[in-house]
Parts: structure tokens; sequence; C-alpha cells
């Protein structure tokens, strides 16, 4: 019955995890470019006042993208469940790597005409932080058949005469 219980938290905890990543990714990626948003919208006066609603549309299209970026790393939350791997060092590598292999992947959407996601260096970062996130809230207790707290066996006591 424990086994069946922690089933259902992992797979509760994964799907939260990796949106809490993809918040954060989007997040670290919008700070990043802050200045390129500034620009964008200080370019012309006259539009100025049609910002104030193509900000949601491109802060969704980078929300987009990092999903795109981020969904590589499912085979590593996969793995890291599989094998119950709660390192947070594999966890933000598994999120800067499959956050650069995104991104190499998806050439023709990140140049349609605007450069927010031009810096590999800003997704791998965002990719690091993203997989630093997933772990805080899924990674570290990976593994549905290895619990965390869990002591260990009874050991007989050792009598000395």
């Amino acid at each position: 019955m424990e086994n069946v219980g922690r089933l259902i938290l992992r797979l509760l905890l994964v799907p939260v995890g990796a949106l809490v990543a993809v918040v954060v990714a989007a997040l670290v990626l919008v700070a990043a470019n802050y200045n390129t948003l500034l620009a964008i919208a200080n370019s012309g006066p006259d539009q100025q006042a049609y910002f104030v609603f193509a900000l949601p549309l491109l802060i969704a299209g980078i929300g987009l993208g990092t999903v795109l970026m981020v969904l590589p790393a499912v085979i590593g939350a996969l793995v890291a469940e599989a094998f119950a791997i709660r390192s947070w060092i594999y966890h933000a590598l598994n999120g800067g790597l499959s956050m650069w292999v995104g991104w190499s992947t998806i050439g023709d959407l990140r140049n349609s005409g605007h450069a927010l996601l031009d810096d590999p260096k800003i997704i791998v970062a965002a990719g690091l932080a993203a997989g630093f996130a997933y772990w805080l809230v899924a990674g570290w207790g990976a593994g549905f058949w290895k619990p965390v707290f869990r002591d260990g066996p009874e050991l007989a006591p050792v009598v000395k005469l």
C-alpha cells in the first residue's frame, strides 16, 4: 500500500515540478532579455500603446519556446524516476543540457524576427535554473519505489560480556 501511495504522489509531483521548471526558465529568459524588451517597447513612440497589448503575446511566445526547449528534459526526468537519482547536480545539468538541445532544434522559431532567444549562454542558464527548480519540487524524492525517509533495518542489539 505504501508503494501505491508513493506512485500517486510521484504522479502528482512530477507534472507540478515540470510546470514550475517551465515558469522559472521563462522568468529567467524574460529577466535576461529585459533590456531587449524595453528596446522593443521604446522603438516607436506611436506604437507604444500597442506594446501593452503585445507584451502578453510576446511573453506567451517566450513561454511556448521555453516549453519546446524543456521538452527533452522529460527523458532525463524519467531516467531519474526509474533509477531514483536525487542529485541536484543531475537535475540542473539535465535542465541545462535539455534547454540547449531544445534550443538547437527550434532554429526556425528562434529566427522568427526577434532576438530574444539568440544567446545560448542565457538559454543554458535558464535550463540550469529550471532543472534546479524541478529538483526543489520533485527531484529530491525521485523514484516511487525508494522512499526518502525510511529508517534502516532493525539490527539485533549487541551484547558484550
